[in-house]
């Protein structure tokens, strides 16, 4: 491998063994895959991780990330790979469906004495699990005092601490309906914070949706938008599986605009609507 990082001029581009290198990482690490076409993507993105660890050269940083000491800059390399872009009710096709038929029974089940479990996972800046939370507000202003939570997980700690706060600036929560905005959101510190009631439903967690996952469910509904794109067919095979097995029946998956899932008898999966798959019911349930 050669040097290509200079402190005088800035960083070069990674040559093809590193690319190489970095591309097995992240895919090992997250399912995640790199083209060779993405250098310049790659060099945008980690060339700032070099700087900050005063790293001469991206074989330097290679070691480190490869080396126990180096874990936690595994985790920020996968981080700084990803891409978090996102707002409240992006695909707002996806809320109609949480609201006017996902939402109707499980409120009933709930008020029955059941419980409600949803998940967005990959849900980035926290934008996704909050407008879940809203949309299940509409419905059920008492859903807090119900056993009905919401999961939000990603891989990137820091999104996952920026959701947890609640908290946005005026430019994010701008295309939020101002009546929800009214509603659901008040001042803090010039900043922007989700009601405490909506903030009692959603619990935020870093997770490799790669790895071994803690939580067994059973799901309700799943949102996992915009975040496969970045799998080869394999991982998101094995993915659809998963989510699949910690579904409830007639449960529901959500999926981004550019996304598909097989469905029977690929898999368990029917289609229900625009990107919006569902596990057939069990007998005599709607």
């Amino acid at each position: 491998m050669t040097t290509s990082f200079h402190h005088s001029g800035g960083a070069s581009m990674p040559d093809g063994a590193q690319m190489a290198e970095i591309a097995r990482i992240a895919y090992a690490e997250a399912g995640i895959v790199i083209a060779p076409g993405k250098t310049s993507m790659v060099q945008s993105r980690l060339a700032k991780r070099l700087r900050a660890l005063d790293l001469p050269d991206y074989d330097s940083y290679l070691v480190l990330v490869n080396s126990e000491a180096g874990q936690d800059e595994r985790r920020r390399m996968i981080s700084a790979l990803t891409t978090n872009v996102s707002h409240f009710f992006r695909e707002s096709h996806h809320f109609d469906t949480l609201r006017n038929e996902v939402l109707p029974p499980l409120v009933a089940k709930i008020r029955a004495g059941g419980r409600a479990r949803l998940w967005s996972a990959g849900c980035s800046n926290g934008q996704e699990a909050w407008s879940m939370a809203m949309t299940v507000l509409e419905l059920m202003p008492d859903a807090p005092e119900h056993d009905l939570r919401i999961l939000a997980t990603d891989i990137d700690p820091l999104v996952v601490e920026k959701g947890r706060s609640a908290t946005y600036d005026a430019q994010m929560v701008a295309g939020v309906d101002p009546a929800l905005r009214k509603r659901f959101f008040e001042a803090a510190g010039g900043q922007h914070q989700l009601i405490a009631a909506a903030q009692s439903l959603v619990s935020f967690h870093e997770l490799n949706l790669h790895a071994p996952w803690p939580m067994r469910g059973p799901f309700d509904v799943i949102f996992c938008r915009n975040v496969v794109i970045y799998f080869d067919a394999e991982t998101q095979d094995r993915l659809w599986h998963r989510f699949a097995e910690v579904l409830a029946p007639g449960g529901w998956l959500m999926v981004g605009h550019s996304e598909r899932v097989p469905v029977a008898p690929a898999s368990r999966f029917v289609t229900a609507g625009i990107t919006t798959y569902r596990l057939p019911p069990l007998a005599g349930n709607r």
